[in-house]
């Protein structure tokens, strides 16, 4: 087994925070409290990961496409986001951790909007690590977002390094490691930018399954393998 140490611990964990609603029935309870009890999750896990050291965790919470779902499930999601953005920004401000926001505005509701704007004020001076919501996010639109910032600043001569500049929140790195849960083995879009070199663990569990304690695996797991980076 390997040993965790801060040689071999990842810089950036992206999460795709995946099997709420088959949580749920599976319990014989309304779908939408998988959500709820995934957000839970999301808090509780965000605080762990910066605190074992990683740097940098983002949590693919809202895709681009998920405003296909039924409108009372969207309604619902709105209103979860509304309260509990809320409540993570103040734990995390008391614990010195980040908060960005990764993804488009349209359609999101504007006051939506705005809490997610005043949690990344409020949490603007963490130095701890840095915690990404994505919402409303789709690795395509990032891409094709960037492109455009580049477009409008006069880029003729784009390199990887300079597309980069352009991406959202481009102060965040690349994902050393990809964890998705619910036994699903794709990546939805979530970081295609950052995904190049990135190692990808697929979990049974269902994310409101996830324990605190589960990091222990993920980090070990990690640092079991030999990232060679085309070498």
């Amino acid at each position: 087994m390997s040993t965790v140490t801060s040689e071999n611990l990842p810089t950036h964990i992206g999460f795709i925070v995946d099997g709420n609603r088959r949580w749920a029935r599976e319990r014989n309870l309304p779908t939408l409290e998988g959500h709820r009890r995934g957000f839970d999750r999301v808090e509780d896990i965000a605080e762990a990961v910066i605190e074992k050291g990683v740097k940098f965790a983002s949590f693919y919470l809202f895709s681009t496409e998920n405003w296909n779902r039924s409108e009372e499930e969207v309604a619902y999601l709105m209103d979860l986001l509304r309260t509990n953005i809320v409540r993570l920004s103040k734990k995390l401000q008391k614990k010195g951790i980040k908060m960005v926001v990764m993804g488009r505005a349209d359609p999101t509701p504007k006051d939506v909007l705005e809490k997610l704007a005043a949690a990344e004020e409020a949490t603007k001076d963490g130095d701890k690590g840095t915690v990404c919501i994505c919402f409303n996010y789709g690795g395509h639109w990032e891409i094709a977002d960037a492109a455009n910032k580049a477009i409008a600043a006069g880029e003729t001569n784009l390199t990887p390094e300079t597309f980069a500049k352009y991406l959202y929140h481009p102060e965040v790195p690349a994902c050393d490691l990809i964890v998705r849960t619910s036994g699903e083995e794709r990546i939805s879009g979530f970081q295609l930018w950052r995904a190049a070199y990135s190692e990808f663990l697929f979990l049974d569990k269902y994310f409101p399954d996830m324990e605190v304690a589960d990091l222990d695996d993920i980090l070990t797991e990690f640092g079991s393998r030999s990232r060679r980076f085309g070498k």
